[in-house]
């Protein structure tokens, strides 16, 4: 049995499909784990769920910020954005099966030694807080207040944890540390401003990861979301989004037991512009 760590595929299942044959993904013997970010800006979001859908058992997905966005647009309560590729997903005749089926997915998952997340931790979230705090996040997704979250999670405060957080500020910490994060202060401030590379860390700020005394430095943790930082394999942190829709790669990482994980890559030609660098996520 080989399990796979797989990054941003953001609709690309073209790329997906060559992936999963390079690495010869057999479902009912391996098992597949997608970072987030299924859909939106590249060219076949909604194949891209229909193949995951029909994996169910041996494909694991986390929320993404783009796949929070798409269920946002999907509910009517936030505008499509200038790049979105959704509109054949919302005009599938399957639209209300995929959406819901994305819907259900999780925010975090711990299995085979990682904890996955899109985005980043905070770091005052151990392991076990970062799955309790996906799980408060993804139970209100999956009731019956999903269209009312999804109206307000937009916005950058409170920019900080606190314990004592209740209500939608909590809600919005947990979604933006889970699907947004790339830099933030010592302290847990985060910010959301800078797009660059871990290089690019904007003053009094640095990547979540590298953070003093952060509660999951014992564990490993992968994550995607980032493209300009691209692939990062540390002891504790894997980094997979390596940029597939912006004409990058596609990544999956064959995790080893050992620790020398083997790193597969598809070229995905599809960039929506060339030359185009990332833009800003929507949420």
């Amino acid at each position: 049995m080989a399990v796979y760590l797989i990054g941003d595929v953001q609709g690309c299942d073209e790329a997906l499909g060559r992936l999963l044959h390079t690495i010869d993904f057999s479902p009912s013997r391996d098992s597949l784990y997608l970072l987030g970010d299924l859909v939106n800006r590249g060219p076949d979001s909604q194949a891209v769920l229909r193949r995951l859908q029909a994996l169910q058992g041996s494909a694991h997905c986390v929320l993404g910020n783009h796949d929070l966005h798409a269920l946002a647009v999907a509910a009517g309560v936030r505008r499509p954005g200038r790049t979105d590729t959704l509109s054949t997903l919302l005009q599938a005749p399957e639209r209300d099966a995929l959406l819901d089926w994305l819907r259900q997915q999780p925010l975090a998952l711990q299995a085979h030694g990682v904890l996955m997340v899109h985005a980043g931790v905070l770091p005052q979230w151990s392991a076990v807080d970062t799955l309790a705090h996906a799980a408060e996040l993804q139970s209100v997704l999956r009731g019956p207040q999903a269209t009312d979250f999804l109206a307000q999670m937009y916005g950058n405060d409170p920019a900080r944890w606190d314990d004592a957080l209740q209500g939608l500020p909590r809600l919005r910490v947990i979604v933006n540390a889970l699907t947004r994060l790339r830099f933030c202060a010592a302290d847990g401030t985060m910010e959301f401003d800078t797009k660059e590379s871990a290089d690019g860390a904007p003053a009094g700020f640095m990547p979540w990861f590298d953070v003093p005394g952060r509660h999951t430095a014992g564990d490993v943790v992968a994550f995607g979301h980032w493209s300009t930082l691209g692939w990062l394999d540390r002891p504790d942190v894997i980094a997979l989004d390596s940029g597939c829709v912006w004409g990058g790669c596609l990544s999956a990482l064959r995790l080893q037991a050992n620790g020398q994980h083997e790193l597969l890559q598809v070229r995905c030609p599809q960039a929506q512009t060339p030359g185009q660098t990332p833009q800003p996520n929507p949420v």
